[in-house]
């Protein structure tokens, strides 16, 4: 286990991100040393220990978001992958951000994930586990309609490759990889569909040719269900909603997002800021305590 404290931003601090920590530090008193809490200056008191940034005198208001708390996200975004770099943190674990708002600030980056791929120079994988599911997707914050022009097979070995890595690293000797296809029932042989055919199934032969255990593509409407029965031990989604909807279906409280292939680990929940219930204690903080577990594990 490394010796550095796990990175910790409050996301949006008028989201729940600031009391899910608060949460995990209460339950994990004995852990406590081994995080760095980066926020508001008035989280940050209230926790007793972490890193200020943004103006000293914000005040964190629960439910109400302004551009000030969107400012302190990305600098806390910012703290982290530049310590990470430098030594100073092992892995980092972001809270929930809005994307929108964070837009609104001038932020250029659709989510964390490609904030985080820009500042350490990588190329993500975005991934998904943690509960009974291991889901990475092939492409992630783009329009469905740009999904068919946008998939590559150079991004399918990516994510496959990304996915055979994380569940090495999770205990799995050799991974069994499903490969979901793009269309309806994969296509049906060009009649619903030639980017399978096409795209999808000479990137999956390759990667066999490799020796990889991958399977596809595979109907996306029973892919699922043959992983939870024990058959594959990870999916590649094509998009986002393909992959996400079967897993939050599942393991809402339970998965993290992963952010896969770059040098440094980070994880967040799997859930946004839900304004509606920051400051009531009453967010679900399952997702949270996964993001911290499979940070440790996998920055060990």
């Amino acid at each position: 286990m490394s010796a550095l404290p796990i990175a910790v931003t409050c996301g949006d601090p008028a989201g729940v991100g600031p009391e899910l920590l608060a949460g995990w530090l209460q339950a994990h008193p004995e852990q406590a040393d081994s995080v760095m809490p980066i926020g508001p200056a008035d989280w940050i008191a209230s926790l007793g220990r972490g890193l200020a940034v943004g103006p000293a005198d914000f005040i964190t208001r629960p439910g109400q978001p302004d551009d000030a708390g969107q400012l302190i996200a990305i600098e806390a975004m910012e703290l982290a992958a530049r310590g990470t770099t430098g030594g100073r943190f092992a892995a980092v674990v972001t809270g929930p951000v809005n994307k929108k708002g964070l837009a609104g600030v001038g932020n250029d980056f659709p989510g964390q994930t490609e904030f985080f791929a820009s500042r350490w120079n990588g190329e993500p994988v975005m991934a998904f586990a943690g509960g009974k599911m291991t889901v990475g997707l092939v492409t992630w914050h783009i329009p469905l309609a740009e999904v068919p022009r946008a998939v590559t097979g150079a991004d399918i070995r990516r994510t496959v490759l990304a996915l055979i890595a994380l569940r090495k690293k999770l205990g799995d000797h050799r991974p069994r990889i499903a490969v979901c296809g793009v269309n309806p029932h994969a296509g049906e042989g060009g009649l619903l569909g030639q980017e399978d055919d096409r795209i999808i199934r000479p990137a999956v032969e390759a990667l066999r040719a490799a020796g990889h255990d991958v399977t596809g593509p595979l109907p996306g409407d029973t892919v699922f269900h043959r992983h939870l029965q024990g058959e594959f031990d990870a999916v590649a989604a094509i998009y986002h909603d393909q992959g996400l909807a079967p897993l939050k279906a599942v393991d809402f409280s339970t998965s993290a997002n992963l952010s896969l292939g770059l040098r440094h680990v980070r994880t967040s929940p799997d859930h946004g800021t839900a304004y509606d219930l920051a400051g009531r204690n009453k967010a679900d903080r399952g997702s949270f305590d996964a993001a911290m577990r499979l940070a440790r594990v996998l920055s060990a």
